[in-house]
């Protein structure tokens, strides 16, 4: 069994990999933890009150438990980010009947916005996205997999690959470059 501090070292990923073999909720926990800030303010822009947001961000953490198992998780930031607006808009949803407010679309975290409509188009980039990765060279592949997806910084970058500073800089630019022209190509 990790201990709290070798669950820091592990991705996503991986923490969600041995959460389903072992059902460690520890797992779960350190895992949730990371974005626990994400999760409140997606809950806050919906309810805007702060109790309401510290329920949902309570129950969203009980939905994770049994959904994690049950779901294929590639990309959990994003997928826990769907999972808590849907939270949101149902719990909504079932309480529009007493006290509906309107939110408006000044009040939203951004314009990329995700729409239960969108879901399949999103699924769909992200396969393309993970085909042109595999398209990049060795060292820019690895290099904007720690940075993007692991969220390395430079300076463990550098620890992990022993590339110097300036080239992992280099290999992170050129490769993102490279994934938006291949994204354009539409490949």
């Amino acid at each position: 069994m990790l201990s709290g501090k070798d669950h820091n070292t592990l991705s996503d990923t991986e923490l969600v990999s041995q959460y389903k073999v072992s059902g460690d909720l520890a797992l779960v926990g350190a895992l949730f933890n990371r974005y626990m800030t994400l999760v409140y303010g997606v809950c806050k822009k919906y309810f805007k009150d702060r109790e309401a947001s510290r329920d949902a961000v309570m129950q969203i953490f009980e939905k994770l438990i049994v959904s994690l198992r049950e779901h294929e998780v590639t990309h959990f930031k994003s997928w826990l980010y769907v999972t808590s607006k849907n939270h949101c808009l149902m719990a909504l949803r079932a309480k529009k009947g007493r006290n509906f407010q309107v939110i408006s679309s000044d009040f939203m975290e951004n314009e990329s916005f995700i729409h239960l409509q969108e879901e399949p188009e999103m699924e769909t980039n992200l396969v393309k996205l993970e085909r042109c990765i595999e398209k990049l060279v060795t060292e820019q592949k690895d290099c904007v997999t720690l940075f993007y997806m692991q969220q390395k910084c430079y300076k463990e970058i550098v620890e992990i690959t022993g590339f110097d500073d300036n080239k992992v800089k280099s290999y992170i630019q050129n490769g993102k470059r490279n994934l938006k022209l291949c994204m354009e190509r539409n490949e």
